[in-house]
C-alpha cells in the first residue's frame, strides 16, 4: 500500500481515526494524506448573499480548521511518519471518494459516529456511503462509548 486516506472530522473519533492512520502509515511505509471535507460556504447553501458577520464567522471557521488539519500533518511528520493534509468544500462523500482517487489511496480509514437506524433512515451515513461506493477497502473506526 502506496498511501492511505484519513477523514478528520474534529469529532471525538478522530484522535483514534489519526492514531490508527499513523500506525498503519508507519507498518506499510506509506504516506498519510488527511483529508477534512468542510461544510459549504453560507452563499452557496442559501444561494444569495447573507450577512457579512455569517461569511466573516465561516471564514474563521475555515481558518481554524485548516490550521487544525495541518497541526495534526506536521505531529504525524515529526514522528516520522510521511503525512500530508488537505481541507476541502464539497458534498462529503463524494468529495472523499474522489480524493481518495486522486491521490491513489489504497485504504481509506474514517470514524463513525454511532447514529441510530432512525437517524440513518432520514439522514443517511458518509461511513455507510464510503463503504458501499468506495473502490478500496475502507476501515471503520468506532466512536468510543463513554
Amino acid at each position: 500500500m502506496k498511501d492511505l486516506l484519513a477523514t478528520i472530522d474534529f469529532s471525538e473519533v478522530t484522535p483514534l481515526v489519526v492514531e490508527t492512520a499513523a500506525s498503519l502509515g508507519k507498518a506499510f511505509g506509506a504516506k498519510v494524506w488527511l483529508v477534512h471535507v468542510a461544510a459549504p460556504d453560507p452563499d452557496f447553501v442559501g444561494f444569495k448573499v447573507g450577512p457579512s458577520y455569517v461569511r466573516e464567522q465561516r471564514a474563521e471557521t475555515l481558518r481554524q480548521e485548516h490550521q487544525d488539519i495541518q497541526a495534526i500533518a506536521a505531529d504525524l511528520n515529526a514522528r516520522g511518519i510521511d503525512a500530508e493534509a488537505r481541507l476541502v468544500q464539497g458534498p462529503t462523500t463524494d468529495t472523499i471518494l474522489e480524493m481518495a482517487t486522486k491521490v491513489e489511496a489504497g485504504l481509506i480509514v474514517m470514524g463513525s459516529h454511532g447514529k441510530s437506524a432512525l437517524f440513518r433512515a432520514f439522514v443517511g451515513s458518509v461511513s455507510e456511503q464510503v463503504l458501499r461506493d468506495s473502490k478500496v477497502p475502507v476501515m471503520i473506526i468506532p466512536t468510543p462509548r463513554s
